[in-house]
């Protein structure tokens, strides 16, 4: 999967951005990322929330007054989780179509997506790959609740369907993808997993954690996409590392002295020949982003590499494994800075890369 791929340094985004018109917003990334583009959420948007864009097919589902909910309590529950796990085995056995399914994102809740496909097809720089992005597991099953206020992924019949369902949207999302003839990748995002091991999350365990990865991360390998982890703070990286994911994204501008304590599964990890997605350009604090530059931000990049360096890691070998990218996507910015962060990246990049 991964020997389709060469991510040699190329800018990458994660998901959001603070505008209101997906037509602009995909426009915007394909002017500072065309070779790797992605589509955009726009959180202006209710639909478009982590969690709320991907509810969609999820059995028990209940929506009142905004507030979404799983009601186990329903009395139509039960058959509604039976018809799910049928529908779900027909399209994992093949004789019900992926792309009819309830497993297919829709239009009303993800925009971007269909926005970005139809923009693809007119694109006239080389592509490189595309990628896609979905929540992921834990941090929709910790999430999302239900009747009672209890998070579903402590119900293992709800978070098992709710895995099922993210999995199918992931796979629905590399099919579709697929059709441009470049490699596809999909990031799963967690911002959850920064409380994993916290009393928040106290009797979350890492067996389960790694369950919830290895199904959605084979959903996409099986359709021959490249699968993301994507962490905006800190976690325990042992997990992340060594899951199953191609590539790790984390915040190497706030937590690089965090990640490197986890030296010897980065260095599997790299030896491995996958990839490190650098999150290197700040988003979370809004005085960062306006004090930072292209040559500060190589000079921070350079010293933590040195600090791999240091532990046996080869410089030129980790540039060709490693994608830059902001910390986290950018939707809680003015769109003045959200620019600039997109506009870093990009340039960063370049110099890395020796374009500039």
């Amino acid at each position: 999967m991964i020997k389709n791929f060469q991510a040699n340094g190329l800018p990458v985004l994660i998901g959001s951005l603070p505008m209101d018109d997906h037509t602009e917003a995909v426009k915007l990334v394909f002017s500072y990322t065309p070779e790797i583009p992605l589509w955009v959420q726009l959180p202006v948007y209710k639909e478009e929330g982590m969690i709320a864009q991907f509810l969609s097919g999820l059995p028990g589902l209940m929506i009142e007054k905004e507030r979404a909910c799983i009601d186990t309590s329903a009395g139509g529950f039960g058959e509604d989780l039976l018809k799910f796990y049928e529908d779900y085995i027909a399209v994992v056995e093949g004789g019900s179509d992926l792309s009819g399914s309830r497993f297919a994102l829709t239009k009303d809740g993800a925009a971007g997506f269909f926005e970005f496909t139809k923009q693809l097809k007119v694109v006239s720089v080389p592509l490189v790959a595309v990628k896609g992005q979905i929540t992921g597991p834990v941090t929709f099953c910790t999430g999302m609740n239900d009747q009672n206020g209890k998070a579903i992924f402590y119900d293992e019949q709800i978070r098992d369907a709710a895995v099922k369902l993210l999995a199918l949207k992931a796979r629905w999302q590399v099919r579709e993808l697929s059709k441009f003839g470049v490699p596809v990748i999909i990031f799963f995002d967690e911002p959850a997993l920064a409380g994993f091991g916290s009393s928040a999350f106290i009797s979350i365990t890492k067996d389960e954690v790694a369950k919830c990865f290895n199904e959605v991360i084979e959903a996409v390998h099986s359709e021959g996409g490249l699968a993301g982890i994507h962490v905006c703070a800190n976690t325990d990286w042992s997990l992340v590392l060594g899951s199953s994911a191609d590539i790790v994204s984390f915040d190497a501008y706030s937590f690089f002295d965090r990640f490197i304590l986890y030296s010897d599964h980065i260095r599997k990890f790299v030896e491995s020949g996958r990839i490190l997605a650098w999150g290197i350009v700040p988003t979370s604090k809004t005085e960062d982003v306006e004090k930072e530059t292209v040559d500060s931000l190589v000079i921070k990049w350079e010293d933590k590499v040195r600090e791999l360096e240091s532990l046996g890691f080869d410089r030129s070998k980790i540039l060709a494994q490693s994608l830059i990218t902001p910390s986290c996507g950018t939707g809680s910015l003015s769109l003045e800075n959200a620019k600039k962060v997109l506009r870093l990246t990009r340039e960063v990049s370049d110099m890395l890369r020796g374009k500039i």
